[in-house]
């Protein structure tokens, strides 16, 4: 790959980018984390979740294996001092040292079909890795500042993608925000971020006896479901109605040339036949909804 020039691009900012050093720093974060680092090489790495006791979804990150004792946890939206907090609680005889590093990194994501090697070769600096944003192959390109900079010049500002075309890009591909759509009081099943965000083999973490549970039920009674509409404007979260009934709550949205497209958390059991909820109780359905994310 020999440019960047017209490539679908975003400039982004990380919410939190963890700096996690120290001999015991793997067996640590594998003791916290919902997915399975213990294979992750040098520049590689994984999305997972941080879980509660009681396995509610408090942040999600991209966990990145920089050396032998070194790693970075970064997140598109759950802050810094939140995963901070959160993994220095558990920190008992540990040897793990966390930094905040977030205001010393920025993010490029690139909509391309070239491979991965075929974009870190562009600048050895930075660090490449799948990322969440739709349905269509990307790539996140995080780096410090300088090395943003440089790469940044060799793609074209024309192809620069606004932070509303991404939101359509990412709810029409299904993937949830952490912690937009599924927050402190959803479970990651519920918003079908047990398919790539859990590891059922891994051993123990924190929430890991509520996901084995979930597991061996098979079922939860709310799901994460595509919505759309033609209501033009609307305050987010917004709660669903079946007839007189509560059924969900509708937590993001985009734009689209026929009103929004949105992802809802709704009861399943609360569902209409026709599959149509309303902003009011009692109101006709306006708001249609199709599948599961």
């Amino acid at each position: 790959m020999e440019d960047l020039q017209n490539t679908p691009h975003f400039l982004w900012q990380p919410a939190s980018w963890l700096h996690v050093t120290g001999e015991d720093t793997l067996t640590f974060l594998q003791g916290q984390f919902t997915n399975d680092i213990s294979n992750l090489i040098p520049k590689e790495a994984t999305y997972g979740l941080w879980l509660t006791q009681k396995g509610k979804v408090l942040a999600d990150s991209f966990v990145l294996r920089a050396g032998q004792e070194t790693f970075y946890v970064g997140s598109y939206a759950c802050s810094a001092a939140l995963i901070r907090e959160r993994l220095e609680a558990y920190i008992i005889a540990d040897e793990v040292e966390i930094e905040d590093v977030t205001g010393e990194w920025r993010g490029l994501t690139l909509f391309t079909e070239a491979t991965r090697n075929e974009i870190a070769t562009l600048l050895p600096e930075v660090v490449v890795f799948g990322g969440r944003r739709g349905d269509q192959k990307h790539w996140e390109v995080v780096g410090l500042l300088e090395a943003m900079e440089k790469l940044v010049s060799r793609v074209d500002a024309e192809a620069l993608l606004t932070p509303e075309e991404m939101e359509l890009r990412r709810i029409e591909g299904g993937v949830p925000a952490i912690p937009q759509d599924v927050g402190p009081n959803d479970l990651p099943n519920e918003g079908g971020l047990d398919r790539d965000a859990v590891s059922y083999e891994k051993g123990c973490y924190l929430g890991q006896e509520v996901m084995a549970r979930l597991r061996a039920m098979g079922q939860v009674r709310r799901r994460l479901y595509r919505v759309s509409g033609k209501v033009e404007a609307l305050e987010l979260p917004a709660t669903l109605f079946a007839g007189e009934r509560k059924a969900g709550e509708l937590r993001s949205t985009a734009k689209t040339a026929n009103g929004f497209v949105g992802l809802a958390m709704i009861t399943t059991m609360h569902l209409p036949e026709d599959k149509k909820l309303a902003l009011e109780p009692g109101a006709v359905g306006m708001i249609s909804v199709s599948e599961t994310v």
